[in-house]
């Protein structure tokens, strides 16, 4: 509802001026996460010291990532040949430092399956950030109010997570914890940030070859994309991979739930995905304004492939189940 409403008011250009930045704020973040949630989740037997070596080994990746691009802000810039971005850049990346300090509580509830505790935290976190981003919008801030919403959404997830987890990092940097799973995560790492480059080249591509409009009506597509298979999955996919892992030593047990999960998953996914893209000219007019018209092609494109993401996510949890972190 917030996203409706920051189209109603920004154009493409705002948006993607913020989506040109996209694919560097992933990479980043999945080379601090680096598998660990994961691996973590995998884990039989697991303890303090697991948890505390993922949360200093993530802090510190993410604080030297952002160093780094900080000062490559300006060649990022140079790149699209957009001055602005330089500021905007080390701006917006800070978002994936501040999501480091959260990553071990993240890993803490996704293994516990605190699936209430994460719904009220995207809740509350959806809420707060979209009150933001509409305020600053309002104020006529343009690409600041979408680089401020999405700042605000990851601070909030972060506290959250703190508030939510019973667990507390100490001041012990030990990372011997880490070679039992490190196996495990940097296949997770390798393969997550080639899902990224592929998801998001294109978008690199157009702010490179076009201007920033083009990658807004692109950025704006894919949200709705996003939406929509997320929206079809529901809270399915935050739970199968740790509920598989734990049925792991049970092949039949799994095989049984995994196809369950599947049956609901497609069930779900190809009706609503397929619909969307039948009504996406209707549904952009009506919530957007014929303004985003040209997002509806790339839209209708997005979606027929969107409906086959939920499958993959689905058999990728059972694949990553059934291995072992230590």
């Amino acid at each position: 509802m917030f996203g409706i409403f920051l189209s109603r008011i920004l154009d493409a250009d705002d948006y993607g001026m913020v989506g040109m930045l996209t694919v560097f704020s992933l990479i980043a973040s999945t080379i601090q996460e680096s598998g660990f949630t994961a691996a973590l989740a995998n884990k039989k037997a697991i303890n303090h010291e697991d948890y505390n070596a993922v949360f200093w080994f993530s802090a510190l990746v993410g604080l030297s990532l952002y160093i780094i691009l900080f000062f490559c802000a300006p060649l990022i810039a140079r790149f699209y040949d957009t001055p602005e971005l330089t500021i905007l850049a080390r701006y917006s990346f800070l978002g994936f430092f501040i999501s480091a300090l959260g990553t071990a509580h993240h890993a803490y509830m996704f293994r516990n399956l605190m699936v209430k505790q994460k719904a009220t935290t995207m809740i509350i976190s959806i809420t707060l950030s979209g009150i933001v981003g509409i305020t600053l919008a309002f104020l006529g801030m343009s690409y600041w109010g979408i680089a401020t919403q999405s700042l605000v959404y990851i601070i909030s997830v972060s506290t959250c997570y703190w508030f939510f987890s019973s667990w507390r990092p100490t001041f012990q940097l030990n990372f011997k914890p880490l070679k039992g799973m490190i196996g495990f995560s940097s296949k997770l790492l390798i393969s997550n940030i080639f899902v990224h480059i592929n998801n998001n080249l294109f978008s690199v591509l157009l702010g490179k070859l076009y201007s920033e409009k083009e990658v807004g009506y692109f950025t704006q597509a894919n949200k709705w994309n996003y939406m929509g298979h997320s929206f079809a999955t529901g809270m399915l996919q935050g739970v199968s991979q740790p509920v598989l892992a734990q049925m792991r030593g049970d092949t039949d047990r799994q095989r049984n739930a995994f196809r369950k999960m599947l049956r609901f998953t497609a069930f779900v996914s190809f009706p609503t995905m397929f619909g969307l893209s039948f009504v996406s000219r209707e549904l952009i007019i009506i919530a957007i304004t014929d303004k985003w018209l040209p997002a509806v092609d790339i839209m209708q494109l997005l979606c027929i492939g969107g409906a086959f993401i939920p499958i993959i996510r689905l058999y990728s949890n059972l694949i990553i189940s059934k291995d072992k972190s230590g």
